[in-house]
Parts: C-alpha cells; sequence; structure tokens
C-alpha cells in the first residue's frame, strides 16, 4: 500500500502521535495521564448553538449584526433583519427573554459514581472529568426543548462522568470496565444531534459516563492508489476537509453541521452532505469501519470496494445510534479537490415550476454537487440579507435589473414576487466540464421558466447555510422559538408534502393557541432518480403561551403525522434519536423492529450502551 505521509498539523496532535498509531493496537495509546481536554467548551456555547464569539444581536441603534470574525458573514450590519423579525412573527424588541448567563455547579445535580470503575479507570490514565460543565456541555443536543431548558437553568439527568479516550486501544478499555462494572456508556461525537440522541435517560440509576471522541482526531494515513483514508471517528467534518485539502483531496461530505459533527457521528446517523451528487452519503462514502462493541471488535476481514456475503455488517452500524458501540476507525474514499468550483442560481416563478425543474435535472442524472430550492417564504428572507453593509453584494431583484430583466418578470413572464423562489447551485470539476455542466442546468431551467440570477446569489445562499442556527438563538432572545426538520418522499408527492405539512403547521398552530401567525417554510435540498429531500422550518412567538416548548412539540408532532400520511419518511439523514422512536414501528415493520432487537440483546445484552435511541 502506498501511504501518503501528512503534513505537520495542529489539532490536538502531533504528526508523530499520528504515524505511531497503527503501531500501538497492541501497546495501548494512553502513555502518560492527560491533561483533561477542554477545547470544545472553551470556545462554544454550553446553551446555544455554534462558537461563544459568534451570533446574532440587535445593537443599540436596533440593528442587527453577526458578531465573530469566523463567517464572512461576521461583522456586518444588517438593517432589513429587525423589520423582517417583527413583521413576521409580530416580536418587538422591547420584549426581551435573555439566557441565565452563568453554569454553577450547585445548580447541577451531583454525579452518581461506579468507585470500581472510577478507580479502574484511573490505571489507564484515560482523562476523565466530574466537572459540572465537562457534563452538562455533553448532555444535550440542540433539539428546542434541550436548549430552552439550558437557557433556563434547568438539568435533568446528565452524564455522571466523562472520559477522552485518544485511540482505539482506549476505548476498548473503557467499554471492557463498562462491561465489567455494570456501567453505562453514552458515545459522544460533535453534539449537534437535533434528535433527542444525547438526552440521558431519566430512569437510568446507573452511573452513565459519556464518552467523548474528541481526541481521537487524527488521519492515520491516506492512501494514493486507492483513494482512501484512514481516519479516527472523533475528527469533525471542517478539519477533517482542511487536513485532506493540504494533501489535495478531499471527501466532499458537507452536512450543515460540518463545523462541528464528528465522523463518527455521521456514520452513527448515516448522514448526508450538501454535495452529495457527486461525492455520495455516508453510506457510499465508507469502505471500512472498526466498532468497539461489548461483545468484542466488529470489523470487516479486508477493505474491497463490495463484498457478497450476507447481509453488510457495515449497514447494522450505519444509523445505529450509539446503540450498540463506539465507531472508533473509519476507512473512506477520498477524491483530488476539484480543479474549479462555480456557483449559481435560478429564480423561477413558482414552486412547481422550481420542483418540475429539479425533477428533469434528477431525471436526466446531470444534478451539479449542490442544488437547493428554496420556496417563497425563504426567498424573501434571502433577500433581507441583500441589505447587508460593508459587504459588496447585490439582492436577486437588483441583479435582475442591472441585467434588464425586471419588466421581463414582471410583464412578458408573469413572475409575481409573492411566489418567486430560487434555486441555489453549486458547480464542482475539471473547469471545461463545469461549464458545460453548467450550461446543461440553466437550459433545462429555462425550459421551466427559470432566469439565471447570479453567482453572487448561489454563493450567499451556501454562506447562508452555516450561520441560519444561531438564528434560532436570537429569537428565543425575544420569545420567539424554531427549528427545523427533514425527510425524504417520491417526486410525485413533494409539492403534495410541502403544501400540506406547512398548512397543518399554521393550523395547529392557531387551533394551541399560537396569538401570532407561525412562519412556516421548506426546501428542497436533496435529489435522488427516486424522489428528494424536503427541510421544513418553522417558528413562532410564543407570547402568551404558558407552556410554549410543550405547544412547540405539539405542532412539531402533528407535522410529523402529516409527513407521514403524504408518503415521507421518519428522516432522511438526522436519524430517529429518542424524538422520533415512537414511530419506528410503523416504519420499519415489526418484523424489522425484532431484527433490530436481535441485534441489540445479541451485542450488547446488558445494555452497556444504554442511551435509548430507536428501540
Amino acid at each position: 500500500m502506498e501511504v501518503l505521509k501528512l503534513k505537520d498539523y495542529k489539532w490536538n496532535a502531533v504528526t508523530a502521535e499520528c504515524k505511531a498509531q497503527e503501531s500501538q493496537k497492541t501497546a495501548g495509546c494512553s502513555g502518560e495521564a492527560k491533561t483533561v481536554p477542554r477545547k470544545r467548551h472553551e470556545i462554544m456555547k454550553w446553551n446555544g448553538w455554534g462558537y461563544s464569539d459568534s451570533r446574532f444581536l440587535f445593537n443599540k441603534k436596533g440593528q442587527a449584526e453577526f458578531t465573530g470574525k469566523r463567517y464572512r458573514l461576521s461583522g456586518m450590519i444588517m438593517p432589513g433583519l429587525k423589520d423582517w423579525f417583527e413583521v413576521t412573527f409580530g416580536a418587538s424588541l422591547q420584549h426581551k427573554t435573555p439566557a441565565t448567563p452563568v453554569l454553577t455547579s450547585s445548580s447541577v445535580p451531583p454525579p452518581t459514581l461506579n468507585e470500581a470503575f472510577v478507580e479502574e479507570l484511573k490505571s489507564t490514565s484515560i482523562p476523565f472529568s466530574l466537572d459540572a460543565e465537562d457534563r452538562v456541555f455533553r448532555a444535550h443536543g440542540h433539539c428546542l426543548h434541550e436548549i430552552f431548558a439550558l437557557r433556563e437553568g434547568k438539568f435533568g439527568r446528565v452524564p455522571d462522568m466523562v472520559v477522552w479516550p485518544n485511540c482505539h486501544n482506549d476505548v476498548v478499555n473503557i467499554v471492557e470496565l463498562a462491561c465489567k462494572h455494570n456501567v453505562c456508556l453514552m458515545p459522544y461525537g460533535g453534539g449537534t444531534s437535533v434528535s433527542s440522541a444525547l438526552e440521558c435517560p431519566p430512569e437510568e440509576t446507573r452511573c452513565i459516563v459519556s464518552l467523548d471522541t474528541s481526541q481521537m482526531n487524527r488521519i492515520l494515513w491516506i492512501d494514493e492508489k486507492n483513494l482512501t483514508a484512514h481516519v479516527e471517528s472523533g475528527i469533525v467534518g471542517q478539519d477533517l476537509e482542511r487536513l485532506l485539502n493540504e494533501s489535495g483531496y478531499c471527501t466532499g461530505h458537507e452536512p450543515d453541521s460540518m463545523e462541528f459533527s464528528s465522523l463518527g457521528g455521521w456514520v452513527a446517523t448515516r448522514a448526508s452532505g450538501m454535495k452529495k451528487n457527486i461525492y455520495g452519503n455516508i453510506e457510499d462514502l465508507v469502505v471500512h469501519i472498526k466498532m468497539v462493541t461489548p461483545q468484542g471488535v466488529i470489523e470487516k476481514s479486508c477493505q474491497g470496494p463490495r463484498m457478497s456475503t450476507g447481509p453488510d455488517i457495515h449497514h447494522f452500524i450505519m444509523g445505529s445510534e450509539g446503540t450498540l458501540g463506539v465507531v472508533t476507525e473509519v476507512t473512506m474514499k477520498i477524491r483530488p479537490m476539484p480543479e474549479y468550483q462555480k456557483y449559481g442560481s435560478v429564480v423561477f416563478p413558482n414552486f412547481e415550476q422550481g420542483v418540475a425543474c429539479l425533477r428533469e435535472v434528477a431525471k436526466q442524472r446531470c444534478a451539479p454537487a449542490s442544488i437547493r430550492l428554496m420556496d417563497n417564504e425563504q426567498f424573501k428572507f434571502g433577500l433581507m440579507y441583500s441589505q447587508m453593509k460593508n459587504e459588496n453584494v447585490a439582492s436577486l431583484l437588483s441583479f435582475l435589473m442591472k441585467n434588464k430583466c425586471t419588466s421581463l418578470i414582471t410583464s412578458f413572464k408573469g413572475f409575481d414576487p409573492n411566489n418567486l423562489c430560487v434555486a441555489t447551485l453549486l458547480f464542482e470539476g475539471d473547469r471545461e466540464k463545469v461549464l458545460q455542466h453548467e450550461k446543461q442546468v440553466y437550459d433545462i431551467a429555462a425550459k421551466f421558466g427559470g432566469l439565471a440570477a447570479g453567482e453572487d446569489n448561489g454563493q450567499r445562499g451556501y454562506m447562508l447555510t452555516f450561520v441560519i442556527a444561531y438564528l434560532r438563538d436570537l429569537g428565543m432572545d425575544y420569545y420567539v422559538i424554531g427549528e427545523s426538520f427533514e425527510t425524504s418522499v417520491p417526486w410525485d408527492r413533494v409539492l403534495d408534502i410541502c403544501r400540506n405539512v406547512k398548512a397543518r403547521i399554521v393550523a395547529e398552530c392557531k387551533d394551541k393557541g399560537v396569538q401570532f401567525s407561525p412562519f412556516s417554510t421548506c426546501r428542497v435540498t436533496q435529489t435522488y432518480d427516486a424522489g428528494a429531500c424536503v427541510y421544513f422550518y418553522f417558528a413562532f412567538n410564543y407570547r402568551g403561551l404558558s407552556d410554549p416548548v410543550n405547544v412547540y412539540e405539539q405542532v412539531e408532532h402533528a407535522a410529523r403525522d402529516e409527513i407521514l400520511a403524504n408518503g415521507g419518511s421518519l428522516s432522511h439523514h438526522h436519524g430517529v434519536g429518542k424524538l422520533r422512536k415512537e414511530w419506528m414501528r410503523d416504519t420499519v415493520s415489526n418484523v424489522g423492529m425484532g431484527m433490530l432487537k436481535s441485534v441489540k440483546d445479541y451485542v450488547d445484552p446488558k445494555n452497556i450502551f444504554g442511551n435509548g435511541n430507536l428501540l
């Protein structure tokens, strides 16, 4: 095997450790006792999304701005956001609900420890912590009810301790000790779950240990001949891509959460990325998986591209959501970095014609790396960013006006601003082929009334992908709560599901006593031969409600029922967790549930991995 040696890189490791990793399989890898890692909550919020220095706020002039220096949007003033926010939600900057600012040890339930486990763990030199902040940080994902409770300083069951394995062998040792002492383990990757997967079961009386994989973040080798990389599961997406890019490669797997989500989490939840049209979903990228279970280590005997040896054991692992064991190492496909990248956008007279265009693009199998269609509500929201100061970008309508398209849109084409929708595009690959590909897609779009709307608008759409999650924290500062959820659906049901789910959200909010009209919107984010992924957002002003989270959950539950009634899936890529498991039996059948339970009973008879997901 031809192995490419990586350049030096700085991320909780040095190159020498990477080179030595493979030789540590039998010798162990803990070495001397290490300082308890704290990197994540030194730079990230414990009760909100993302980096501590990055957030939306309204300044003293009432103008919205985005703080920090990490994003293209950072430092920008957005005069339009205040008006959009107040008009859309009936909100007021005078009505504020700030988060609880301080996390103290006295406010967190004391740990329930298994002393025998702790004593044996000490002898391994694997770092661990009983610190309240460490425990709370790993006690939640990013569901609305989880973050809302944290903002109010309410803590339920949290892990009793946190451990940081440094490599595969450390995980083997931890799992063996947990089995010996009947300790409950909960794997923790990037913490971006939106399925309640990281919530500790309140009925669990055993010591709960959060197994944080963040220190297992190395690329162990790159095989240039076979175009594969062998990577530890704790590495987060942006670091994986950065390190591969330094050597001229990429995976192309870019979920919206790639800044914070981990490779192991992608495997455990069957993740999907924005550029799956070229690179595939996680199941298409994985060549080999190593996972530690209470019964031992699961892995295939070789790393061939395909095997006909019964059911694929990888598919027991992918989507198992931490119920069977811990994914420690993954061999995945890589590609040389694309020579050329180009953004684009298309405006359609209405959502129906936009969906028809995406269907034709899928039918002709000429989808670019990414093609995403936003409905009219998201189109109007996107225009709000066109008023940003300090950034030389034109709004979509300004672009069309500059190109003398306004009269064409409003008169000859009959475009109505209240029906317009926009598709954002991203092309990657050989420059000449990209330009040919681009022409093909725009020619198809034209047949459905689509007009090219410029690169800037396409690029801005992808820029917003990484900051939109920060908006929920801003909303919660002013009595507005919201969330996103997704599904996959056959092509012939896309329009029905989009229309009916949005209407159901509006009706349920009215029925539940929400005094202000909700924001209900969707976009088509991934396309396939037989269907598409649809992503919904909804939010509402909860002033006047005594239990807003309960109302929100009832509305979301009804929306999920509507999705299933319209032929949609339980989840396209977020997973099941605890949030959606009540629908699992109807989704996979009684026999299917029995099969999953049989695997669980064999691999983990003592329920060591007792996070309660899926089953």
